[in-house]
């Protein structure tokens, strides 16, 4: 008995020495400066229904790099050059994973996608599959047709609209949605011209939005994991529902396309992305097997990324030269001069605008569609700047506010595209004054497609017509308000005329 009392005191003592040991260790961390948290919640009561804003407020008073907690979990804030370049490009490998999210689980399959799954081999297999397979220029370039066809639509639509107000929003989603279907599809499946058309063009719509908004929510279960089984704000409960939906419509194009497959047999060519996926998915040297629920959440993902971040970035640059009258006439003289009114704009021109260009900048840089980035997790502890990171941080780039970095950019809160022109910032990742689609390993894969619907739809939009707001609206009265999510579009949909300026049959053509 006396063995096992002295047995049991140098459990103790040691216990003891190794909390004494873990304790001075966190003391002897400097973290970065921030506020401090309160018990449960940590700093969550900080944080507004514009996230990106809050943390922009916060820097001010604590600096580029922030140290917060968000419920349980610690936080780090990078709203610098410097601390983007710093977990984006040097130390990238460190950053690249994911923190587990109820929007990653059940909207995407259980982290099975692209955007939300964890740093591995199944995540590593997947970002070859999009460099080289997907988003590869061969591929890209062979799909030109479908944007061109796609963007005379719009145009066309339009044209018959002529003289009334119309939410551009709609058209411009149409334009988006129906490019990246006839892409990864293969055809238009929410189009009410096709009859196996399983959802409606709005209902589509809708499911899209609702993603990007429960994917951006500050869900209360994420930070505060006891809490989760709650669901105070019902998000999960959106989620499920959401996830549901989806799913009944991305088994359909699966059924649909196998079907194909099956039917045509050796002489089977892939004639959009779904077939290279399923293509893939039978691959059996692939290092991690493609299940059919992985074909799905890429699939979702492809549409979904395709489709909001052109048709949010063109919404914002047009509501932008309807309050800046002389940015839109610059821009119309320099399609004048280089098109012509005989013609529309073609891809392969787009570089020969830089005027246009420019806008496309100056509006990505006032309005990222992900003003901040979607949240990586650190694993293992870095330092930067003398502050150390610890592993399992979750860490937070807010580009929005870098493209307000008064020290960057000359009277930041002001729309001027003549700030680029003749700079050599782009948006490809290189320059970290200016991420819409992010930097490193894990940048949106498919910017290079966004950007050519993005340029080839504003430069014919502005070279078609002339803009102007609806009757009895001043442009200092139109709100440029918006909304948080995954993306961040308006708050207000925006109204608009369009005035047709070229010859008829170029639009009925």
């Amino acid at each position: 008995m006396e063995v096992l009392s002295w047995g049991i005191c140098l459990c103790v003592i040691l216990v003891g020495v190794l909390l004494r040991a873990v304790v001075g260790r966190l003391r002897k961390l400097n973290l970065p400066p921030g506020p401090r948290p309160w018990p449960i919640i940590g700093n969550l009561n900080l944080i507004g229904s514009l996230p990106h804003r809050s943390l922009h407020a916060l820097s001010q008073k604590y600096g580029p790099l922030m140290y917060l907690r968000f419920g349980s979990f610690p936080v780090v804030v990078g709203s610098s050059v410097e601390a983007a370049r710093f977990f984006l490009k040097t130390h990238d490998i460190c950053f690249v994973s994911r923190p587990k999210t109820a929007a990653g689980k059940y909207t995407t399959y259980n982290y099975s996608d692209i955007t939300w799954s964890p740093y591995g081999a199944y995540w590593r297999q997947a970002r070859r599959m999009c460099l080289l397979e997907l988003f590869s220029a061969k591929r890209l370039e062979s799909y030109e047709y479908i944007r061109v066809a796609e963007v005379r639509a719009l145009l066309r639509g339009l044209f018959e609209s002529a003289g009334t107000p119309v939410l551009l929003k709609d058209h411009l989603s149409t334009v988006s949605l129906n490019v990246i279907c006839r892409m990864v599809l293969g055809k238009k499946y929410v189009d009410r011209s096709e009859a196996a058309a399983i959802v409606s063009p709005e209902e589509f719509k809708q499911m899209l939005d609702e993603l990007f908004l429960l994917n951006g929510v500050m869900n209360i279960g994420d930070s505060i994991p006891w809490l989760d089984f709650l669901d105070l704000h019902g998000y999960i409960r959106r989620m499920k529902k959401l996830s549901k939906r989806f799913d009944r419509f991305l088994e359909h194009v699966l059924d649909e396309h196998n079907q194909r497959r099956r039917r045509e047999g050796d002489e089977f060519v892939a004639r959009d992305m779904v077939d290279v996926l399923l293509q893939l998915a039978d691959d059996p040297d692939l290092d991690v097997k493609l299940e059919r629920h992985g074909v799905k959440a890429f699939t979702q993902d492809l549409i979904a990324g395709g489709t909001e971040s052109s048709a949010v970035t063109v919404e914002w640059a047009i509501s932008e030269l309807l309050k800046h009258p002389e940015v839109l006439e610059k821009a119309t003289e320099e399609l004048d001069r280089v098109v012509g009114r005989e013609r529309w704009v073609e891809e392969k021109e787009v570089h020969r605008l830089p005027y246009v260009e420019s806008i496309v900048k100056e509006t990505m840089r006032m309005h990222p569609v992900a003003p901040m980035l979607v949240p990586r997790l650190s694993r293992e502890h870095t330092t930067f700047d003398g502050y150390d990171i610890p592993a399992g941080t979750r860490v937070l780039v807010n580009v929005w506010t870098i493209g307000r970095d008064p020290s960057i950019w000359d009277a930041p809160e002001e729309f001027r595209p003549e700030r680029f022109l003749g700079s050599p910032i782009d948006v490809k990742g290189h320059d970290f004054q200016l991420l819409p689609f992010g930097a490193g390993r894990r940048m949106c894969p498919g910017y290079s497609l966004g950007l050519k619907v993005i340029q080839l739809s504003l430069a014919n939009l502005l070279h078609g017509f002339k803009w102007r707001l609806p009757p009895g609206k001043k442009a200092e009265d139109l709100s440029m308000e918006e909304i948080f999510g995954l993306s961040t579009p308006r708050k207000v949909p925006l109204q608009a005329v369009a005035e047709p300026k070229l010859p008829a049959h170029l639009y009925t053509a």
